[in-house]
């Protein structure tokens, strides 16, 4: 009797529509295959998103053509956007071209504040959360920084720049600006560290230089663009302070220069006269 080998299923099939036998595949195959076309899916990928992260101008980049006269404020705007984009400025491209940009700082300039233990005068406290540690800072408002401010937001783009921690400046900020009138906060994430000192750079905010002036109590702050700071007394206590007002002034008569700098310089050898 002549025996017949056994065959294993999983070995052989039939294939129902031609009759013929074939071998299944194994399914360790199928696994070997996706896993290599998942490889090459994340290679692809990787090289793909990495263009994002360099810096500079990216590859392939063209300047625009030029616009005729009447299209030029558009390109003007786009090129707003764009320098945005690409380096990253801090603060967004202006809304409307023809405002122009007034950086003003906070601690000594608009307020002061001190710690505990308690002063004799204040308008309000804050109660940040710096290094886990909760402290009071009882803040006194500059005499008549609201309707210094009220009066810059109608005519200017209002950025408060200040070398203060975040965790402090912001909450401060949302007290002295009910009505939203500063238009931007910066703090000391974007200022620059030379030598141990905090530096406002406004060459990197997106802005004309010939466009924007800087209000700060601190020359260290405005050591790159001299020319487009108004040094301000500091301000600690003294309630018959008038700077701001004398800022007031000032400003109602800069709409006669087409540069702020020249006004700036005008205003500055003024006072430097008075004194």
């Amino acid at each position: 009797m002549v025996s017949r080998k056994k065959r294993t299923p999983v070995k052989s099939i039939k294939d129902s529509r031609n009759g013929r036998r074939c071998r299944q595949k194994s399914p360790v195959k199928h696994v070997v295959v996706a896993s290599s076309v998942l490889a090459s899916i994340r290679r692809r990928l990787s090289k793909f998103f990495s263009r994002f992260a360099r810096t500079g101008t990216p590859k392939g980049y063209k300047k625009l053509k030029k616009f005729h006269s009447e299209e030029r404020h558009c390109e003007e705007s786009l090129n707003d956007i764009r320098r945005t984009l690409i380096f990253n400025n801090p603060l967004p491209p202006l809304i409307s071209a023809d405002k122009r940009t007034i950086f003003l700082d906070l601690d000594e300039t608009l307020i002061h504040s001190k710690t505990d233990p308690q002063p004799e005068r204040f308008d309000f406290v804050v109660r940040p959360r710096i290094d886990g540690v909760m402290m009071n800072f009882y803040v006194l408002k500059r005499p008549g920084v609201d309707e210094f401010l009220e009066y810059l937001a109608s005519k200017f783009e209002v950025v408060v720049f200040t070398a203060a921690l975040k965790e402090y400046a912001s909450m401060v900020l949302d007290r002295l600006d009910r009505n939203g009138l500063i238009s931007h906060r910066l703090y000391r994430d974007s200022c620059k560290q030379v030598e141990g000192k905090y530096v406002k750079d406004l060459s990197e905010m997106g802005r004309d230089l010939n466009r924007v002036v800087l209000v700060d109590d601190n020359p260290n702050s405005y050591e790159n663009q001299p020319d487009n700071a108004i040094p301000i007394p500091p301000f600690i206590d003294d309630l018959r302070d008038q700077e701001l007002q004398k800022l007031k002034r000032f400003f109602q008569a800069s709409d006669y220069y087409d540069d702020m700098r020249v006004a700036v310089k005008y205003y500055v050898t003024a006072e430097e006269c008075a004194v």
